[in-house]
């Protein structure tokens, strides 16, 4: 491996970094930890704005000054575990852990053949590294996760750094963008309003809510009985088509079937998905139950 000289200025070229983080970011203090990281590290550093609950924060420079930040980034974040065990009763300490985003393109070679060059990584710096299998919403972008100490994991970004010089991305990518955090979901006297709210903006609490919602709400009935309306709220169980090209189903349904299970169970819905027609590049999803159910069935089914 090639590690070894990148840092000794042998191969000083400029990159880019990319990670990905939860909550503020280095706003301890009006912003005082990112700007001493500047400083101390001669990297670019900048943290994307907007009030999202995850933050980009994009790391500029020479390969040396890249390692100087991770290294600053990664003891931070170990100060941080270490200051919140110091009120809990948990006696071991868990690894720091940073996400990267990467172009897509580029994660084949960070895998190498057959997890060859993960392996290797994973072996030499005693990091755990894992490459998401899906790309990141909206984006031709997949996230990395390392987890170690502080210094495995400065070894590993190294490594990775290496990678991405010796195999820059192909073709244009699009560049994941973090979702602003999302007005909250409209309930009045328990009932749920509009049917169609945009619910690609969802935060897990307002899924849980509305999963809870469609539970209480399940429309079916024993075989042999009309479907009555439900009580006290006027719902009385509808359904929606949509369509799906052909060669998406597979993502909706997922291996023998557990994504689609896992739809049907998370929104109280009945899903069906009809076999293609002759000539059609697209199959027909036919969701029943009450509007909540339909709606976080179809939000669950556009999210996948």
């Amino acid at each position: 491996s090639n590690s070894g000289f990148i840092s000794e200025g042998g191969l000083n070229v400029t990159l880019t970094i990319r990670l990905l983080m939860h909550g503020k970011v280095g706003r301890h203090r009006k912003g005082e930890t990112v700007k001493k990281m500047r400083e101390e590290s001669g990297a670019r550093i900048n943290i994307s704005e907007g009030n999202c609950p995850e933050r980009i924060v994009t790391i500029t420079g020479p390969t040396d000054t890249i390692f100087k930040a991770f290294a600053m980034i990664a003891y931070k974040f170990e100060e941080d575990i270490i200051n919140s065990m110091s009120n809990s009763p948990a006696t071991s300490k868990p690894p720091v852990t940073l996400r990267l985003v990467v172009p897509a393109s580029q994660c084949g070679s960070l895998i190498g053949k057959g997890g060859s060059k993960i392996k290797e990584m994973r072996e030499s710096t005693g990091a755990q590294v894992q490459v998401a299998g899906d790309m990141l919403p909206n984006s031709t972008e997949r996230a990395v996760t390392i987890s170690g100490t502080p210094e495995a994991i400065i070894q590993c970004v190294k490594q990775i750094c290496v990678v991405m010089l010796e195999s820059p991305p192909k073709g244009a990518t699009i560049p994941y963008r973090p979702k602003p955090a999302s007005t909250p979901v409209i309930f009045s006297g328990g009932q749920f309003v509009p049917t169609a709210i945009l619910l690609s903006l969802l935060t897990l609490q307002q899924l849980t809510k509305l999963h809870q919602l469609a539970m209480q709400q399940t429309p079916f009935t024993p075989l042999g009985q009309t479907t009555p309306a439900f009580p006290g709220t006027g719902f009385h169980a509808s359904s929606s088509k949509i369509s799906a090209f052909f060669q998406l189903i597979g993502c909706i349904i997922g291996r023998q079937g557990t994504k689609i299970n896992e739809i049907r169970q998370m929104s109280g819905a009945q899903i069906k998905i009809a076999n293609a027609m002759e000539g059609s590049s697209e199959r027909q999803i036919t969701i029943t139950g009450t509007p909540a159910n339909i709606s976080l069935a179809q939000y669950l089914i556009n999210a996948r």
